[in-house]
């Protein structure tokens, strides 16, 4: 599994040891539970800890050009995905046809405890027409409240929120143009 992954022009660095799937991507959710129940969405990445020990879900969203259009919040957003992602890593541990998503799979469910992280993108100056799409003030506790049930310490972290230490760094990086 990589430690370095790209993600709406961010690069995700992950320490040395960890193991990281592009979770969204995968073999399992596309072909396998995506249209599992009417359709499965599902985080960005999932990453365990060289020690195996912590599983962390990370989402990714970034509002830098484009405003939120959704009208559920983001959190709730969010949180139906990392309870889809559940769901597909305990399948995956006993269907995915991939042996290296089965693996990873396995190991996730093998871990002793769940993180959540939302990282998230706002423009750098506001205005009317720009506005923040998350109060930084709010995110942590709105972030907690919404996944108590799985990570009662879950994060928001990115521009213009509060900086956490956590195992991988982020960089911006130019997009390759969309099709």
């Amino acid at each position: 599994m990589n430690s370095m992954l790209d993600e709406k022009g961010l690069r995700f660095i992950f320490q040395e040891g960890w193991r990281v799937l592009k979770y969204d991507d995968s073999s399992f959710h596309r072909n396998q539970f995506q249209s599992f129940a009417g359709g499965s969405k599902a985080v960005d990445f999932v990453a365990i800890s060289p020690d195996g020990r912590d599983v962390w879900l990370i989402e990714v969203k970034d509002y830098r050009q484009q405003q939120r259009a959704k009208s559920v919040s983001v959190f709730d957003e969010v949180a139906a995905k990392v309870r889809a992602t559940l769901a597909g890593l305990a399948t995956a541990r006993v269907r995915a046809n991939d042996a290296e998503e089965y693996k990873f799979a396995d190991l996730t469910m093998r871990g002793s405890r769940i993180r959540v992280a939302l990282h998230l993108e706002q423009p750098e100056k506001t205005s009317r027409l720009r506005p923040q799409i998350i109060d930084p003030a709010s995110s942590f506790q709105k972030m907690r409240q919404v996944m108590r049930a799985v990570d009662p310490h879950a994060i928001c972290c990115g521009h213009g929120v509060r900086k956490q230490s956590l195992p991988w760094a982020v960089e911006r990086i130019a997009q390759a143009p969309s099709d």
